[in-house]
């Protein structure tokens, strides 16, 4: 079992205890999570298979596979066809309020980039013109972005607008986060309207994510309005559910 650099941490398990009461996976496991967690193991370091963990630790394939289940029923480890076992780059968890990703991951200390996929003005569909309240085929910006945190890709950004918020080039979206681009041409939005949900990728997006063909993605619909009540922007967003989370406080009435 090797991490990027090569390194194995032998020391983890040379004391194993194989006749205590306590089971040999949870004991993998603990240590596993604890040098995950302190960084001796590092994110986006790769495992090996179950079979050849088991040779190096003198363990059955069943006790490995079940001690690595666990790390990854935790959310520190991932798997991935074609690619194998994976210490996860780091979640993100964003609180569900009126904010943009890149303020966000900012805010959070992580490092936001951006590579702009689309940005055309078109005819809207008539979803989006619904959303934005504009007439079908109405001339729309469409902008669609890859955001990575760390050097990971997490979310796919795709959005419409009206086409006098169109004064956003390709240049100032590698750089800059779209909310804090609205703010500056004097656009604030002060409510929005959002539904979470799941789903399975298609298309093109699990490539970009960096994920299976057709594995599950988070899907966040939002329509953004300003103080007087227009639509200034629509969105659909989908982001990888091993890097990222949506938390919020409930509070009883």
């Amino acid at each position: 079992m090797a991490t990027t650099d090569g390194v194995w941490p032998d020391h983890l398990f040379h004391d194993l205890d194989r006749t205590g009461p306590i089971p040999l996976y949870f004991q993998v496991s603990s240590r596993l999570e604890a040098a995950i967690r302190s960084g001796e193991i590092p994110p986006g370091a790769r495992l090996e298979n179950e079979i050849a963990i088991g040779e190096r630790l003198g363990l059955s394939r069943p006790t490995v596979r079940r001690a690595i289940q666990e790390l990854v029923d935790r959310g520190l480890l991932v798997r991935r066809r074609g690619i194998g076992t994976q210490v996860v780059q780091g979640q993100v968890t964003r609180q569900v309020e009126l904010t943009s990703l890149f303020d966000d991951l900012q805010s959070s200390k992580h490092s936001p980039g951006t590579t702009v996929l689309l940005h055309e003005l078109s005819p809207a569909p008539e979803n989006v013109a619904e959303h934005l309240s504009v007439p079908a085929g109405a001339e729309v910006l469409h902008i669609r972005r890859r955001r990575t945190s760390d050097g990971s890709p997490v979310a796919i950004l795709e959005n419409w607008f009206p086409a006098d918020v169109a004064e956003i080039t390709r240049e100032q979206l590698e750089d800059q986060g779209l909310y804090q681009l609205l703010r500056s041409r004097g656009v604030t939005i002060r409510v929005a309207k959002q539904r979470i949900g799941a789903r399975r990728a298609h298309d093109d997006e699990g490539k970009l994510l960096d994920i299976d063909r057709d594995g599950p993605v988070l899907q966040m619909e939002r329509t953004s309005f300003d103080g007087a009540g227009r639509a200034i922007e629509f969105g659909v967003h989908i982001y990888r559910p091993d890097l990222y989370s949506f938390e919020t406080t409930l509070v009883a009435k």
